[in-house]
């Protein structure tokens, strides 16, 4: 799309807002729209059923991503904000999350947390409204106000106070119509290439499974597992728990009350520190050690197998990897778990199964808790695993490097280019919306 700058502008006034068209005007947000106008009474009935949406439901591109049912007796207790069509709600809490909305033709019984700021339009296009209150700036503006370091939050009446640039009446439709219709056009492209990535994930997760069941060579003969849920495996295969090739060290229960944030320290390898198939350093603590500790069992070498047991796999994958140099010396923390093979299971094969789907599958019915599901290290010890001489095991591994790193490299181009397009999208709200670009040619002579 190529736009033009409209011909005369003027300071606005906003620090994050910059110049804007000559003939908009600048006003708070509570000038135009009121905050929070309805909420759930505590009067209300025990039984009534109210679709709850909260912070964690709701982004900037895709709206209303996810909600919950309850009567009100059993609702959290923030599920109180009522809400119109035409409304707009913008996140308080978390803000750097840009959970920010417009809602469309709502149930009844449709409520929002108290963690949103509900704006209703006033004297403005609701259309408008809600482009305007996610565009860079005003979500710079939340920021700004935001008050707290883990968990940010803004009073709505902050919000209220934020200059917003309004052109006419007409030329607010306008823009929201041109918006509808370019950002439509961008979402339809970040669709595409979300199922591509859905593709590639598939097609990866098919490879793996196919070759740790079945090997390279696709022509050999085949014989049951005796595991139902294996199948049949290459004739010359064994399958087996696969506690009989590995052995498993469960990590030290470390107090968190002798935790430390000091970098000279050792750092503790947590649950939350073992991801997809990678060591993250996010968030670390450190242990102070002294001699004599008897720590040495749980420092950790590079190469060792870990995974964590608790939640042991996530929407990416399952929570296995192989710790490097540049994470060490680091000690084992309990709930994650050290797996050593033994020299008949080659560790890159073994990795392989851990992080594929027949790992998950097994384990899934019998996963154990509900709000943390975790898994054992007897668990992992009589998991059936098959085995191939150990060549061929260091065949697969190092087939399954190659192609997996392919369908990765490829994967990361179709997600740089969705970035890209999100991240077009904004700068494509922001400037409409505060004036920086000039679409009424794109619009009619209407809308002048």
């Amino acid at each position: 799309m190529q736009a033009k700058p409209y011909p005369r502008t003027k300071p606005s006034g906003g620090e994050w807002l910059g110049d804007v068209p000559e003939h908009w005007d600048v006003k708070r947000l509570k000038y135009f729209a009121t905050i929070n106008d309805e909420a759930l009474p505590e009067t209300t009935s025990a039984d009534f059923e109210l679709e709850y949406v909260d912070i964690g439901g709701v982004n900037a591109v895709e709206g209303i991503t996810a909600t919950e049912q309850f009567v009100f007796e059993n609702a959290p207790s923030r599920a109180r904000r009522k809400v119109r069509h035409g409304d707009t709600i913008v996140s308080t809490v978390r803000t750097y999350l840009r959970a920010i909305t417009s809602i469309k033709n709502p149930p009844e019984n449709l409520i929002v947390s108290t963690g949103f700021a509900v704006v209703r339009p006033r004297d403005v296009d609701s259309a408008f409204l809600a482009y305007a209150t996610r565009e860079s700036s005003f979500v710079e503006s939340v920021v700004a106000r935001s008050v707290g370091v883990s968990y940010p939050a803004v009073n709505a009446s902050e919000i209220g106070g934020i200059p917003i640039p309004l052109p006419s009446s007409n030329e607010q439709r306008a823009i929201a119509a041109f918006l509808d219709w370019e950002t439509g056009r961008l979402d339809t492209l970040v669709a595409k290439n979300r199922e591509l990535l859905e593709r590639l994930k598939e097609q990866r997760t098919a490879l793996i499974s196919r070759t740790v069941t079945r090997g390279l060579n696709l022509e050999a003969k085949l014989k049951p597992s005796g595991i139902e849920w294996l199948g049949e495996i290459p004739e010359h295969w064994k399958a087996t728990k696969v506690g009989y090739y590995i052995s498993i060290l469960s990590g030290f229960a470390f107090p968190s009350t002798g935790f430390t944030h000091d970098d000279t320290d050792t750092r503790l390898l947590r649950g939350i520190n073992v991801g997809v198939s990678e060591i993250r350093w996010d968030e670390t603590v450190y242990w102070n050690r002294s001699e004599g500790d008897g720590l040495d069992a749980f420092n950790l070498k590079a190469g060792t197998l870990v995974i964590g047991m608790d939640r042991p796999w996530i929407s990416d994958g399952v929570r296995v990897a192989i710790i490097t140099e540049k994470d060490l010396p680091c000690l084992l923390l309990q709930r994650v778990a050290a797996i050593k093979p033994s020299r008949h299971l080659c560790r890159d094969y073994l990795f392989r199964i851990l992080s594929s789907p027949i790992f998950v599958d097994y384990f899934t019915p019998d996963m154990t808790g509900v709000s943390v599901p975790h898994i054992s290290p007897d668990q992992i010890n009589n998991f059936p695993i098959p085995i191939p001489p150990l060549p061929e095991q260091r065949a697969i591994a190092a087939y399954l490097d190659a192609e997996t790193a392919k369908l990765d490299a490829l994967a990361a181009k179709v997600g740089e280019a969705i970035e890209r397009l999100q991240e077009y999208r904004i700068a494509l709200i922001t400037a409409a919306v505060t004036g920086k670009i000039d679409v009424r040619d794109h619009l009619g002579p209407d809308t002048r």
